[in-house]
Parts: C-alpha cells; structure tokens; sequence
C-alpha cells in the first residue's frame, strides 16, 4: 500500500501503522496494538489519541478497559472534506495577503521526488497553451518516478485539456508509442544517445529542469524570456526526431 497518500493526508507513519493494525485486528486493546504494531509505548499513546481527534479511531469501554476500532476507510472522505472547509474559512484572508503587483520573475529549487511531483503540478495548474518536454530515458521513466506515475501525469494533463510535443530517446520507444495513442499527445524520438537522467519542460512562461539524479531535485524558473529561449531549443530538436 501507498502510505505516501495517507501522509499527504496529514497522517504520521505511527498513525498509518496503527490505523492499519486496527483495520486487520478489528478491535484490539492498547496492549494488543502495542504488539502488532511493535512501536513504544508513548508512541503508541500519542498516535492513538491523534486518531481520536481526527476521527478516524474510536474506542468503547469494557469494564474499565479501552478497547480501539478504525473507523471505515470511507470516513477518509469526511476528513478531506473537513480540511477543505477549514482551508476555505482562511482563503479569503490568504488572498487578501497576495500581492497585487505584477508577478516578478522567478527560479526556485525543489528537492526529492515530493519536490520533484510539486514542480509538475505547478507546471500543469499555470497557465500555457502547449506542453513540450525533452530528455529523460530509460531510468527516468521506469526506476524513479514509475510509468503509472508518468501516465497518471498525462491523464491530469489531458483532463485539462492541454496539448503536448515531447521528444524521447529510442530506449523508451515502447512508452512513448502507448502515450502517443492518447489524445492531445504527440510523441517523436531521437537515438538512444539522447537518453539522459535530465527532462526539460516547457509550459507557458515556466521552464523546469528535473534532474533524475540519486538525489533527485529540479529547477522551476518562471521567466517568459527563458521560456521562449527553451521553446526554440525544443522546436530543433522536434525537427530532428522522427516518428
């Protein structure tokens, strides 16, 4: 299972593992969990009343014994939607806060493949007519970030419905023909000398540089001038790649 989801949900890995444990046990005593879940005692203590708070564990009393249940994965929902009024409540003031100036130019780094998902969709939720990209390969597409993770991206994409040229290299051929059946995409290829563990994106004024590295991190710079300079790099390498 994918606990990154529950994480970004604003749940610790202590609460994850308990929530689950008491899913698999049904009800189980503090003791019990203590067991399962093979954490420290206050750990334990802490994760549960957490869980409480939020809704997501309840307990009855037997005699003068706790005894824990999870609620149905479902209450997730109502929890997302709670969050989502309490963020409502604030917006007004947030937007407030936001400058009215005109956006001044900008290049920020993002670290690891949290940072990395970030930049994409801050990419995808800007404002551009087409997304071009180069680069990448092999280790990119498969080992880092993960093809279900790549066509999850396109969909969103899509859903938007926004256009995109990307170049790849020979040795994700078999990706980018899948890719290239769906709608607003077009997929060339360069030989397999242009496989690299950078990606270049360019989407209206933005420009992101993702590097793949062991340490993964990427470069967002929002500046039209640099956008227009990276868009004609892009348009000779389009020229030069085949079908």
């Amino acid at each position: 299972m994918d606990i990154e989801i529950l994480e970004d949900l604003g749940l610790t890995k202590s609460e994850i593992k308990i929530y689950v444990v008491l899913l698999e046990s049904g009800v189980s005593s503090a003791g019990e969990i203590l067991r399962k879940s093979k954490l420290q005692n206050s750990v334990v203590h802490r994760a549960l009343n957490s869980l409480i708070e939020k809704g997501i564990v309840g307990f009855i009393l037997k005699g003068k014994k706790k005894v824990y249940k999870a609620t149905e994965p479902e209450h997730f929902f109502d929890f997302i939607e709670e969050k989502k009024r309490n963020f409502e409540k604030i917006l007004p003031e947030l937007k407030e806060k936001q400058s009215s100036e005109k956006e001044k130019n900008e290049a920020e780094v993002y670290a690891g493949i949290k940072g990395i998902k970030e930049v994409y969709n801050k990419i995808l939720n800007s404002q551009g007519k087409e997304y071009n990209s180069f680069g990448g390969g092999k280790r990119v597409t498969y080992e880092v970030m993960g093809e279900t993770w790549w066509e999850n991206l396109h969909t969103k994409r899509i859903s938007k419905g926004i256009k995109s040229r990307q170049v790849f290299d020979e040795s994700i051929r078999k990706f980018g023909e899948t890719l290239n059946k769906r709608k607003l995409t077009k997929i060339k290829f360069l030989s397999q000398d242009f496989e690299q563990l950078t990606e270049t994106v360019i989407f209206g004024e933005y420009v992101a540089i993702v590097i793949f590295t062991e340490n993964p991190y990427a470069l967002l710079i929002k500046d039209k001038i640099v956008a227009d300079s990276y868009r004609k790099n892009f348009e000779l390498l389009w020229k030069k790649a085949r079908d």
